[in-house]
């Protein structure tokens, strides 16, 4: 098993992408701590709160190899009417968290022998879509991040890159596209493989990235969305 004696962390491993990349690095012999506002995880825990990173690296046990900070929120709000409230708590949790996270947690990725980050962005991490003014900047925040501190830890052998998904089947996005068919025929219909996505598609490319294949990867950005925006 290609994760043998390596620990990982993943926020919001309660459901969903952050559910699957668990699995996934388990089933690759990783120890994985999990956390999520959810029960069923190690952690119960908002990440958005002052202490919470904190609580994230004591329970890592002083070690950590792999750190996956997925939680993270979204809402449709047109900008004519867009609150003040879900533009602070969508900030606060995709990008804010993320970053204190990683603060927190790069002292002991520095020390171990192949220190893995993997953000997790979004297709909107380099567009932007109506009502979604607070997730696109927050996304965008995100591969930023990631990039700079692919920059700064890279001379510790710590590489940091960004999936950036496109549309998933999640339980968070399922009743969003049965609310809306018209909306998920879109992107099933603009992917080049004419499906949408699942949580495995992203956990698998997590995988390779904690895993040595990625060994010579860092600051990249990884589009995984079947295609779709490289349809016109």
């Amino acid at each position: 098993m290609r994760l043998a004696g390596r620990r990982a962390l993943v926020t919001g491993a309660a459901s969903g992408i952050g559910a699957a990349i668990a699995a996934r690095l388990k089933a690759d012999g990783a120890e994985v701590v999990t956390a999520d506002r959810a029960p069923g995880c190690d952690l119960t825990l908002d990440v958005s709160q002052p202490d919470a990173a904190q609580q994230l690296v004591a329970a890592c046990g002083g070690r950590l190899d792999i750190l996956v900070p997925n939680a993270g929120v979204s809402a449709f709000e047109p900008i004519d009417g867009h609150s003040d409230d879900v533009w602070a708590t969508t900030l606060d949790i995709d990008l804010h968290a993320v970053f204190r996270i990683i603060r927190a947690c790069a002292p002991l990725l520095k020390r171990s022998p192949a220190g893995r980050i993997i953000t997790i962005g979004s297709v909107m991490s380099t567009f932007g879509e109506a009502g979604m003014a607070a997730y696109a900047a927050a996304k965008h925040g995100v591969l930023g991040l990631t990039r700079a501190v692919a920059i700064e830890l890279g001379p510790d052998g710590v590489t940091a890159n960004c999936i950036q998904p496109g549309a998933i089947l999640t339980g968070i996005t399922k009743p969003a596209f049965a609310a809306n068919p018209a909306f998920g025929d879109y992107w099933q219909q603009k992917s080049a493989l004419k499906r949408l996505g699942t949580p495995e598609d992203i956990a698998d490319v997590a995988a390779f990235l904690a895993s040595d294949d990625a060994r010579f990867m860092t600051g990249a950005a990884l589009v995984v969305d079947g295609g779709a925006t490289a349809h016109p």
